[in-house]
């Protein structure tokens, strides 16, 4: 009995040591000595993309959360088919949808001129999700920094709904962002990102002719470029945020307030339920909802990092080494 009381107090002090070693050795300050100009290097690709595309600020941040939602954030997602794997782009959620694989390309192209083989594609999607937030006028914080690239992908687990979808309801994003690790605060936080960026008729056809909890002339404005037809206009695209589609604010939620939520998972954010104060808060302190989006922005990229010896650091973000 002794000893398996000790075999048990042993096996938990080296399972407290493991689990914490992995967000032990992501640091803001992981780069200062290897590659002090990486975090310049990409702030200047990507003020370059967003200038030329307002668009793709919101695209690079969508590609961090996609990348982190499947098995970490460890780049998977940018990695292309091979005769061993189905990648991750073709998935469902990804699909003509995830954009901004160019960009990556180039930030990393750049930052190898800097420093050969020293940063990680996920930490390069990292730091531009936050260069894209900061550069269309949201905060800016210090990225943690650490991880390491995946020598594999997975499109069964981008299809198998860890990623939330446009028709999502609220216990069903409660559950997929708790899923992670991530509260329901934090849910309606990253929520907010919708400030930027747009979405496709497809995703929100259903919304703007048969829901009911939707301002009616939203409603037609939106029905304007979507026709009611499966198949006809399905990829013509409509601002998430309506008000200020290129500026990071906080005007997601006082639409949400107003019925005018794009997808239906937005404006189940605010139609009665538990996550309806948060929206109220966040609409009328632009402040707190930015305090709040940094915290899970850092949350979330904590997610099943690749440390230490796990992993590699690619030479091209679309293929293993």
């Amino acid at each position: 009995m002794a000893s398996s009381s000790i075999f048990v107090v042993t096996l938990l002090a080296i399972l407290v040591v493991f689990t914490g070693s992995c967000s032990a050795q992501l640091s803001k300050d992981y780069y200062s000595k290897s590659c002090p100009k990486v975090l310049s290097t990409v702030r200047s690709v990507v003020q370059s993309a967003v200038s030329k595309e307002r668009r793709m600020g919101a695209s690079l941040l969508r590609l961090h959360f996609h990348d982190c939602f499947v098995h970490g954030c460890d780049g998977s997602i940018l990695l292309d088919d091979t005769p061993s794997f189905q990648g991750e782009k073709t998935a469902r959620p990804n699909a003509g949808s995830v954009r901004g694989y160019n960009v990556i390309d180039d930030i990393k192209s750049k930052v190898e001129q800097v420093c050969p083989g020293v940063v990680s594609c996920a930490d390069i999607v990292a730091i531009a999700a936050r260069d894209s937030v900061a550069i269309l006028g949201g905060p800016q914080w210090d990225v943690k920094l650490g991880r390491r690239d995946s020598k594999t992908a997975s499109l069964s687990a981008a299809n198998n709904g860890q990623l939330p979808g446009p028709t999502s309801n609220l216990s069903n994003l409660i559950n997929r962002f708790r899923a992670k690790g991530l509260s329901e605060q934090d849910m309606v936080a990253l929520s907010g990102t919708h400030t930027i960026g747009q979405a496709r008729c497809t995703t929100f056809r259903d919304r703007i002719y048969n829901e009911n909890n939707i301002d009616s002339l939203f409603a037609k404005t939106r029905q304007r470029n979507c026709p009611k037809i499966n198949g006809t206009g399905d990829n013509n695209l409509a601002p998430l945020d309506l008000q200020t589609p290129n500026c990071f604010d906080n005007y997601y939620f006082k639409n949400l307030i107003n019925k005018k939520g794009l997808l239906h998972s937005d404006q189940v954010l605010f139609n009665g339920g538990s996550s309806d104060s948060f929206v109220r808060k966040y609409s009328q302190d632009q402040k707190s909802f930015f305090s709040d989006l940094v915290n899970a922005m850092i949350k979330m990229g904590d997610i099943e990092p690749l440390t230490g010896s796990a992993g590699e650091i690619r030479k091209n973000c679309a293929r293993v080494n």
